[in-house]
């Protein structure tokens, strides 16, 4: 082994030492959210507030699987901003059904908001609960998602809730892809702490599923706080954590899933509109630690063919994708033979998305 080869060896392994670690770590200790029912303290009044634009093929899933709950005491209120399909529609006969179900119209969006913070503000300004559920239309709940998860706003005594939904992948194409989420969140991030410590560096939200009181969401601005934020969820977890509130993350589990995209094609366009903002770094931090990132997660693969010694880190990169796998429900085989396109496909969303200056997003186009 050349000198070169022992210092690439070793900054490779004790980086791969130390993501093994924080995956295990994660296995071992990242909340999580089941649908075995926990008992609450508190009959809270609740509003689940769904923004919706062209969903109508998600939004009747999720209002049966809310209709299907455990927990009783909520309101359900859609907003729909301007849909282009038939969700109204389809909203419009589950409230004539189910008086829980309100449909509300969008306003036209004003500059400075995006889609969907614009959305959100609507719908808490026509919300009566204590709580604030926001969901996504893509999302469906097992029966105790919403009361598990009052359970742990009550038993941590938080402000701000948030759950990682178990991802639905519906087409070959979306492997490329969609796996790169939780891979990134569980490989390099102690999800325990962003409960647990106070730094607004330890954050991650997703917006696919955000309780919050609502008392506190309005001493921190509101939507109106984020209106113009890609990534709204992480960035009101920064606020929550900065104003001294509690927050807990959690992996959805068997309790809420979701179905982001349909194919290849919706999820890098999904990916590109959120990846480089996810990172909250300037432009160059971002392009070096994305080619960081490809290599030490790509070149073991290719050094190995001259030195067997580095079937070590193969062997490390394989097991931290198994453990993330297994934790988020997915095929821990096909995420390995996938792995070399998966990384590649990751740097070119992310070269995309830090470039880019506009995409289109449920057919508007946005600013980036």
């Amino acid at each position: 082994m050349t000198a070169i080869e022992l210092i690439i060896f070793a900054i490779l392994f004790i980086s791969h030492l130390i993501f093994l670690g924080i995956v295990l770590f994660n296995y071992s200790t990242a909340p999580r959210l089941y649908n075995t029912r926990k008992e609450i303290t508190e009959n809270i009044f609740i509003s689940i507030l769904i923004p919706v634009r062209n969903e109508e093929k998600n939004i009747g899933n999720l209002l049966n699987s809310i209709n299907q709950q455990s927990y009783d005491n909520y309101e359900v209120i859609v907003l729909d901003d301007n849909s282009e399909d038939q969700s109204a529609k389809i909203v419009q006969e589950y409230s004539s059904k189910y008086s829980k179900v309100k449909l509300v119209n969008g306003k036209s969006i004003p500059s400075n908001w995006l889609g969907k913070n614009w959305a959100c503000y609507q719908l808490s300004k026509y919300a009566n609960g204590e709580y604030l559920l926001f969901v996504d239309a893509d999302v469906t709940l097992n029966k105790h998602a919403v009361s598990n998860a009052i359970y742990e706003m009550q038993k941590h005594k938080l402000s701000l809730y948030s759950v990682f939904p178990t991802q639905k992948i519906t087409s070959f194409g979306e492997w490329f892809v969609v796996p790169l989420m939780n891979w990134l969140l569980l490989n390099f991030l102690p999800l325990k702490f962003v409960n647990t410590k106070k730094s607004e560096n330890l954050a991650a939200a997703n917006g696919q599923f955000l309780m919050m009181n609502k008392e506190i969401y309005e001493q921190i601005g509101t939507h109106e706080a984020v209106k113009n934020e890609v990534v709204e969820d992480m960035q009101f977890v920064r606020l929550f954590k900065r104003n001294g509130y509690k927050v807990r993350t959690s992996l959805g589990e068997d309790a809420v899933f979701c179905n982001m995209y349909n194919s290849f094609s919706d999820s890098v366009n999904g990916f590109v509109k959120n990846f480089y903002k996810g990172f909250n770094v300037g432009k160059t931090t971002f392009i070096i630690l994305l080619l960081v990132l490809f290599f030490m997660f790509t070149a073991p693969l290719l050094l190995y063919f001259f030195n067997d010694i580095f079937m070590l880190i193969v062997l490390m990169i394989f097991f931290e994708r198994i453990f993330i796998s297994i934790m988020s429900k997915q095929n821990w085989f096909l995420n390995l033979i996938l792995h070399p396109f998966q990384m590649i496909i990751m740097l070119l969303i992310g070269l995309k998305s830090v470039s880019s200056k506009y995409y289109n997003w449920k057919e508007r186009i946005v600013e980036s």
